[in-house]
């Protein structure tokens, strides 16, 4: 098998979402978002083997440390999967051993990373590729609304009739201002934690103008009895599975448990239109309370040099430092502002 770069702009996209394993974040939409938000340059391959085109793959190129790398996905890019689309019965193994060699001598790169919800770590075993995960939680949404309001525990249960009777309304977003709103909730939430957010309100702009007028992207607002939005939520589904990317409130107004009452809103929503699969969007505990199970998706690492896999693992680590710095000097700085404005 062989992988050839098409041009992405006369591609036929209609055939590429006719594929039963694609995802949204394969969609051209997704991508153009990724693009704008990362500085990235899109990259789409067919799999042939032989004449026949058995499949195509995904991901973007950026510069790193001077070096070109190439992800399908990134840390970084809120985006947890991307990978391929493959014909039934062709080996996603087979698919990964093409990609080392198209990565290196036809896209001159010097490190990629690749994560494909129907990955197993066997996929990647004798590759040379280093096996990290995404670590998730799922819900099946093949079950019936009351087997998926009964499989929560009893306090989220109650949590969302407390919602409703609080007069705590749901409704469906389709404006840019929503991103303004959604991120301002956003800085309430991480600045309870001592944090700042990990992305800038323009990448949640950059999410709403590409995929929104797709229609693969539920962006919501919950409203309390007196009209205010006090929750935001955003959650991204194509096919069989949705996702759940962001959700956002205010923590003077999360007593009425307008959290709760997105999660519900958005599991039906995308059980009404044939998803099957509610991926949670990483890790979280909390998360648990809604009858959900862990699980996990293999991410795939490979350098061309053993020099290039310790630059990212640094890039990672400085990443983390910095958000904690930033954290703290957000707080420093609101402290100060307390003891000014008494």
């Amino acid at each position: 098998m062989k992988l050839h770069q098409i041009d992405g702009k006369t591609a036929d996209w209609k055939l590429l979402d006719s594929f039963e394993d694609r995802t949204v974040f394969q969609t051209r939409a997704w991508v153009q978002f990724v693009e704008e938000a990362q500085g990235a340059t899109p990259v789409l391959a067919e799999l042939r083997e032989g004449t026949d085109v058995v499949g195509y793959f995904t991901g973007l190129t950026f510069s790193k440390f001077g070096m070109k790398v190439l992800g399908s996905s990134f840390p970084g890019w809120t985006t947890p999967y991307i990978g391929f689309n493959l014909r039934p019965g062709v080996s996603r193994r087979a698919a990964l051993e093409a990609l080392v060699k198209f990565a290196w001598d036809d896209l001159k790169c010097l490190h990629m990373e690749v994560s494909d919800p129907h990955f197993t770590v066997a996929d990647g075993e004798g590759l040379g590729f280093k096996a990290e995960y995404y670590a998730s939680y799922r819900t099946d949404l093949a079950r019936s609304e009351e087997e998926l309001f009964n499989g929560m525990d009893s306090a989220c249960r109650r949590c969302i009739r407390k919602a409703e009777k609080s007069g705590v309304t749901i409704e469906e977003a389709h404006d840019l201002a929503f991103a303004d709103e959604y991120y301002e909730q956003l800085k309430d939430v991480f600045a309870k934690q001592g944090l700042v957010p990990t992305y800038t309100v323009e990448r949640v702009r950059s999410l709403v103008k590409h995929v929104g007028p797709s229609g693969n992207v539920l962006l919501i607002r919950a409203r309390d009895a007196e009209g205010k939005c006090i929750a935001t939520g955003i959650y991204p589904g194509f096919n069989k599975i949705a996702e759940f990317w962001g959700n956002a409130s205010f923590r003077s107004h999360q007593n009425l448990r307008p959290n709760e009452a997105c999660h519900w809103y958005a599991l039906r929503y995308w059980k009404g239109r044939g998803v099957t699969v509610y991926d949670w969007g990483g890790e979280g505990t909390y998360k648990e309370k809604y009858g959900c199970v862990p699980h996990r998706v293999p991410w795939f690492t490979m350098s061309r040099y053993q020099i290039v896999g310790a630059l990212r693992d640094e890039a990672r680590n400085m990443f983390a430092r910095k958000q904690k710095f930033l954290g703290w000097l957000h707080g420093e700085r609101s402290q100060r502002d307390d003891a000014t404005s008494g």
